[in-house]
C-alpha cells in the first residue's frame, strides 16, 4: 500500500498549543504542527473535561471531501468561531453534528485535522494553473449570463476541484500519489495523538465518512497501531465503479495501479488484525448497489477466522454519516477500544 500511495514516512512532529477552551462538558484544544512540506496543518483535539486519571482511548476523525476544500476538520468540530462553510457542511452530511463532539462526550480523545489540500493545507491558486485559467474564465461567464455573485470561499472550492488533477499529476512527477500526500498528512496526526499525553497509544481508532472513508481504508493498512476503523459511505469493489460511477469520486480513490492486483475491499480488509466496522446506504448515490454487496461479502470472507473482526450494516437512506449512523460508529469504537 505504501509503494503503491507513494506515501513518505512521517516524521515526529511536535504540535504546538494555539487555543484552549471549555465548553458543554467538553475540552476542545486547537494545535498546529509543520510538516515536511506545504503551510503548517490546523487541527483540534477535544477530550471530555471530568475524565478520570486513566488514559483515553485515541480517535482519530477524518473529515470527508465533500468538494469543498476552503474549510477541513472545521466541519467535525465546535470551535470558536465556526464558519459558515463548516456549519453548512455539518448541516448537510452529519445532520448538524460535530462528529468530534459526539465521540469525546463517549470517552474519547479525539484529534480532527486538516488533511492536505483542505482548509489550512490549501493551496493558494496564484497564479493559477494554465488549465485552471481557462476553466475559470469559463465558470466566471456562466456566472455572470446567470447573475450569480459567488462568494470568494465558493469561487475557491469550485477551482480547488478543477485543480486536484493537477496536483495530482504533479504528486506522480514527484513519485507519490494525491492519495499518497494525504495518507502521509493522516499517518502524521495519528502519531500527533499517539503521543499525547493521556492517550492510550495501545487502543487507537480512526473513523472517516465518504472520502474520509477512504482514507481510513488508507490509514488502518498502512498503520498497524490502528486497532478499530470505521468507514461510512465509501466501500464497493472497483469493478462495479466502472464506467457510470468512477467519475462521482475524487483522486484520494483513482491513484494509478491501486486496483492492479487487488480490489477496494481487499485494501480495506490489509491488516486483519483490527476490528472493522463498514456502514452502507442503500440510496448511496455515488456506489452502485451491486458493488456495495459484493465489497460486503469480500470483507466477511476476508475476516472469517481472522484475529480482528468485520462488521457491516446495510441502512436505508443516501450518502451521509447521520446522528444515527454517529451512534453506531460510536457504539462499535466504545466496543473495541474502551472496554
Amino acid at each position: 500500500m505504501a509503494t503503491a500511495l507513494g506515501v513518505l514516512a512521517p516524521a515526529e512532529v511536535p504540535p504546538v498549543e494555539v487555543d484552549r477552551w471549555r465548553h458543554d462538558g467538553l475540552v476542545t484544544t486547537e494545535l498546529s504542527w509543520q510538516t515536511a512540506f506545504g503551510p503548517p496543518t490546523r487541527a483540534w483535539l477535544v477530550r471530555p473535561e471530568h475524565a478520570d486519571d486513566r488514559p483515553l482511548p485515541g480517535v482519530l476523525a477524518l473529515h470527508c471531501h465533500a468538494g469543498v476544500k476552503h474549510v477541513g476538520a472545521e466541519r467535525l468540530v465546535t470551535t470558536r468561531t465556526p464558519s459558515p462553510g463548516a456549519l453548512r457542511l455539518r448541516t448537510a452530511c452529519y445532520e448538524g453534528q460535530a462528529l468530534a463532539d459526539g465521540l469525546a462526550r463517549e470517552g474519547f480523545a479525539v484529534l480532527a485535522h486538516d488533511a492536505f489540500g483542505w482548509g489550512s493545507r490549501g493551496f493558494r491558486l496564484d497564479p493559477p494553473s494554465w488549465r485552471l485559467r481557462t476553466t475559470m474564465a469559463a465558470y466566471r461567464s456562466q456566472w455572470s449570463h446567470t447573475g450569480q455573485t459567488p462568494g470568494p470561499d465558493e469561487v475557491y472550492d469550485v477551482a480547488a476541484a478543477e485543480h486536484e488533477a493537477t496536483v495530482a499529476k504533479y504528486a506522480g512527477v514527484m513519485g507519490t500519489s494525491f492519495a499518497g500526500a494525504v495518507a502521509y498528512d493522516d499517518l502524521t496526526a495519528l502519531s500527533v495523538l499517539a503521543a499525547t499525553p493521556g492517550v492510550d497509544r495501545r487502543r487507537l481508532g480512526v473513523v472517516g465518512f465518504s472520502g474520509g472513508g477512504g482514507r481510513a481504508v488508507h490509514l488502518a493498512a498502512l498503520a498497524p497501531e490502528v486497532s478499530a476503523s470505521v468507514v461510512v459511505c465509501m466501500m464497493s469493489t472497483f469493478a462495479a465503479l466502472y464506467p457510470a460511477y468512477l467519475d462521482a469520486h475524487s483522486w484520494l480513490l483513482a491513484t494509478p495501479g491501486i486496483g492492479r492486483d487487488r480490489e477496494w475491499p481487499d485494501l480495506a480488509a490489509a491488516r486483519r488484525r483490527h476490528h472493522q466496522l463498514v456502514l452502507y446506504a442503500e440510496d448511496d448515490e455515488l456506489f452502485p448497489p451491486q458493488g456495495m454487496a459484493d465489497a460486503d461479502a469480500l470483507l466477511r470472507r476476508h475476516f472469517e477466522g481472522a484475529v480482528g473482526s468485520y462488521r457491516g450494516v446495510m441502512l436505508p437512506g443516501p450518502h451521509r454519516f447521520d446522528r444515527a449512523m454517529q451512534d453506531l460508529a460510536a457504539a462499535f469504537l466504545t466496543d473495541t477500544l474502551a472496554r
